[in-house]
């Protein structure tokens, strides 16, 4: 077996063999050989690991038991239970080397009574007997501690307070104790009982008295130890840190989250590394310049992710080419939440894009990204650089809140791009209107040269003239009325029922195929009626033509010659002030038809003017609809914010501040470039209370309005004035601005069971600014996260007793992979897998021994030198700080 990462496993800690049915008065119905068989069959079917075998007083049967479980798989503490001077039971169990003779003479000098007596309480008292077999390199826990001769029910609690036991035993859960003495017992486990009350909780474990195979299979009678190696030395570590690696099989969390399961290099500095990782904690350590930041960025890369800031960046382009450049290649195994547990295998060539492979083998359309949508990975300093922004805070925070504001994200976004069309539709109408009123207003000129013509007595003679010119419009009439008809038949006739996509084909195998089948009939019926109808529409509109070509043709036939005859009229017509009579008439024969074509535009204005209020109002309306999807946006997010600080459990604390950032209307009146207003000049805007649309509507109103609206008095006479000369398409940019709301983050920075004092993230250090955001980092995720030497840039005193903390609470339910110089995070979060990197020949490596759980004596050693400085360093700190 391959041991390099801890996890849990099954473990029945009190086998009893074959002749202890006598111990309770009964006769067995099978062979010894056959109890044996049984009872290793019934282990392996519970997929039980590790296995104790404790009979009373007793270990006479075990050899021919212990050697059939080891030839299984199985591995056996072998051990025996025993009745301390108080009568209090416990079960004392050894390391597998253990020999049968080594237990006899063990039993003998702890009983110091005859072995044949084995069942009889031994002179020792209960701390004595615990002292010895701690001495001698066994383990103690408390048998049956809730029912007869338990250290419990027999309210010893000197005993249960003595920090050398570790470990009780109960029948049942500690949900299940509940009413009467059993109260008693649950609070005492959970270390409430002020008389029982321990340093250090008690570990709670199921290890039934098993007298019969069938028994194995009962839930409580077997508990999860985790270890890296199934071994007496990581089982004994593991009650040193029972809170992470003790559990009873109905509290082990299946684990539904996604998780990076392994990493391989092909090529470049990391080349040959393959490693498989923990999906709960996992840490990197190693002495500087080995490669842990390299690692970490490989799967960013991998991943085709992005660093957060441009520093982030360009480390990130850094380390990739000097170390993937020469054609390396990194593969990631992957399993993803969001794919419903699938894996994928994720392979990225220097130089070339991810690909991604499935289970089946297939190259998959989805990019890595997509599997791992929640993975968020923070390189050196990267978390520090996120506190500085505000714009990034936001992002980190809107990532935990609950989705239901995405909906109102939706309707603002259509608003707003409604409102971008209702602007354009303004600003066409109020051009057009610009340019009819140019002409409408040079009407009034136009009418007093007429008279001028008239006066020449030209009016009778050129009367025709306006007349001419109406029929030429109505002539340019007609034929837009023929081809606004041609296109909308074209349209027509490409746009009848298409039915390809209901075809037999794609019926076939559909559970409701005929209703479908039904409703095909009916499009085709209405195809067929159309295409009839629209032969016949074909045919009146070719008549019509056919009917209105001709007398178009003979109306400009007409036309020209009524023209023709004017321009022999003009030959009559008087010289004046050097002008030809020719001349004279050509001009007020010009003057006329301007004059005919001006006066429909009278009309074209006023229907402008009520286009414009009917945009105006709609405009009104849409601003409104804006602004009441913003409030319905707040409502939900403070809504779910105050959920998320329930989560957060008073160490950090989030405030939505709704519209607080006024920058963008700074922003945009500075880019205006207002004549004499620079941004001094305009910071009354970001201490004001009004909104863009309502700051537009006041420009609009003037300059009175603007000096009576109650703002700052940093509105002078100079800004109102500029204001005013804004166009009507800058009011109408300026009244579609959104302004953002700024999350607040607030750490309670007091320690232990002080009072909270909340302080906002820009009065905090450095290093508290990074804890805060390290509290919502750790928030729930079915995606792994993954940090580059957090330690940095934290408050050490916040790693041991906050961070640590929920690090614990967190990894069973999320994968975690840290690249640390911090003991506090591999060691006392109890990472499940710990990677030594180190360099052999310039190339990165991290060996198969140098890979585990602090359970590991190897990772042990090496833990203690590359983050404590070694084992004296260690122990001079701890006497400098008088600990014993």
């Amino acid at each position: 077996m391959k041991y390099t990462k801890a996890r849990f496993f099954k473990c029945a800690l009190q086998l009893n063999p074959y002749s202890y049915i006598a111990y309770r008065g009964q006769e067995h119905t099978m062979t010894e050989d056959e109890y044996n068989q049984q009872l290793v069959d019934a282990c392996l079917e519970a997929q039980v690991e590790v296995v104790g075998i404790a009979d009373h007083g007793s270990v006479k049967e075990l050899d021919k038991l212990r050697n059939l479980f080891i030839q299984n798989g199985i591995v056996v503490f072998p051990g025996f239970e025993i009745a301390s001077s108080e009568k209090v039971h416990f079960v004392c169990l050894f390391g597998e080397d253990k020999t049968s003779q080594e237990l006899e003479r063990i039993l003998g000098r702890l009983s110091k009574l005859d072995p044949a007596e084995g069942i009889l309480p031994t002179d020792l008292s209960a701390v004595q007997l615990i002292d010895s077999v701690e001495e001698i390199g066994g383990f103690v826990f408390a048998a049956h501690s809730t029912t007869a001769s338990g250290v419990l029910k027999s309210k010893m609690n000197h005993i249960w307070k003595y920090p050398k036991l570790r470990a009780a035993q109960i029948p049942a859960n500690l949900s299940d104790l509940k009413g009467g003495e059993l109260d008693f017992y649950r609070d005492v486990f959970l270390n409430k009982n002020a008389e029982y009350r321990r340093e250090r909780p008690m570990a709670v474990i199921n290890a039934a008295d098993i007298k019969e195979p069938a028994e194995v299979a009962n839930p409580r009678a077997t508990c999860l130890i985790k270890m890296t190696q199934p071994c007496f030395d990581s089982f004994k570590q593991a009650f040193l840190d029972p809170g992470s690696r003790v559990r009873l099989n109905s509290e082990k969390p299946e684990n539904y989250a996604s998780a990076i399961e392994r990493i391989r290099f092909v090529g470049g500095y990391l080349d040959g590394l393959d490693i498989e990782l923990s999906e709960h904690l996992n840490a990197v350590i190693g002495g500087r310049g080995t490669g842990k930041s390299t690692l970490l960025e490989c799967i960013r890369f991998a991943m085709n992710m992005q660093a957060q800031s441009t520093e982030a960046k360009l480390q990130h382009k850094k380390v990739i080419d000097s170390n993937l450049a020469a054609g390396g290649m990194v593969k990631l195994t992957v399993r993803s939440a969001t794919m419903h547990g699938r894996r994928f295998e994720i392979t990225r060539k220097f130089g070339d894009q991810p690909v991604v492979v499935d289970d089946a083998g297939k190259v998959s359309p989805h990019q890595p990204r997509d599997l791992l949508p929640g993975l968020e990975l923070y390189g050196q300093n990267e978390i520090f650089e996120l506190t500085r922004n505000q714009a990034s805070r936001n992002q980190l925070i809107e990532r935990f809140l609950d989705s239901e504001h995405a909906e109102f994200d939706v309707l603002i976004e259509k608003v707003q791009q409604r409102l971008v069309g209702n602007r354009g539709g303004i600003l066409g109408a109020l051009q057009a209107r610009s340019d009819i009123l140019a002409d409408v207003e040079r009407l009034p000129k136009l009418q007093d040269q007429a008279k001028q013509f008239k006066a020449l007595g030209l009016d009778e003679k050129l009367k025709i003239v306006p007349k001419l010119e109406k029929e030429r419009q109505l002539v340019a009439l007609i034929d837009e009325e023929l081809n606004r008809t041609r296109e909308s038949l074209d349209f027509l006739k490409d746009n009848l029922p298409d039915l390809a996509f209901i075809a037999d084909q794609v019926l076939e195998g559909l559970p409701h195929a005929a209703l479908f089948a039904e409703q095909r009939k009916a499009l085709n019926d209405l195809d067929q009626a159309l295409k009839q109808g629209l032969q016949q529409f074909e045919k009146a509109y070719k008549t019509s033509v056919e009917r209105i070509d001709p007398l178009q043709e003979q109306l400009e036939l007409a036309i020209e010659g009524d023209e023709q005859t004017l321009e022999k009229a003009f030959g009559e017509i008087p010289s004046s002030q050097g002008k030809t009579g020719r001349q004279i008439g050509s001009e007020y024969q010009q003057l006329l038809k301007r004059i005919e074509q001006i006066k429909p535009k009278q009309a074209a204005v006023q229907t402008r003017d009520s286009q414009l209020r009917e945009l105006y109002a709609e405009r009104k309306k849409l601003l409104l609809e804006l602004a009441e999807a913003n409030s319905g946006r707040l409502s939900k997010m403070q809504k779910s914010i105050k959920s998320l600080n329930k989560k957060l459990d008073g160490k950090v604390k989030l405030t939505l501040n709704n519209e607080s950032n006024r920058r963008p209307i700074l922003d945009y009146l500075l880019g205006c470039r207002i004549e004499g207003v620079g941004e001094r000049r305009l910071e009354w805007v970001l201490s004001s209370g009004f909104s863009p649309a309502a700051l537009a509507e006041t420009i609009r109103q003037g300059e009175q309005a603007l000096k009576t609206a109650g703002w700052d008095s940093g509105l002078t006479t100079s800004v109102i004035q500029g204001l005013c000369k804004l166009q009507e398409s800058q009011l109408l940019e300026l009244e579609e601005l959104t302004l953002p709301e700024e999350m607040g983050i607030e750490l309670n920075v007091t320690h232990g069971e002080q009072t909270a004092n909340f302080k906002q993230i820009d009065d905090l250090s450095t290093g508290q600014q990074c804890t805060a955001v390290l509290h919502l980092l750790l928030l729930e995720n079915e995606d792994p996260l993954i940090l580059d030497q957090p330690e940095d840039n934290l408050d050490n005193a916040f790693i041991a007793e906050r961070i640590v903390a929920e690090l614990r609470d967190a990894k069973l339910s999320r994968q975690f992979l840290f690249a640390t110089h911090n003991a506090n995070i591999p060691v006392f979060g109890d990472a499940e897998w710990i990677g030594v990197l180190s360099v052999d020949e310039g190339k990165g490596r991290i060996l198969p021994e140098q890979q585990g759980a602090i359970d590991l004596p190897a990772i042990q050693r090496l833990a203690a030198e590359i983050l404590e400085g070694g084992k004296s360093a260690f122990n001079q700190r701890r006497e400098k700080y008088g600990f014993q």
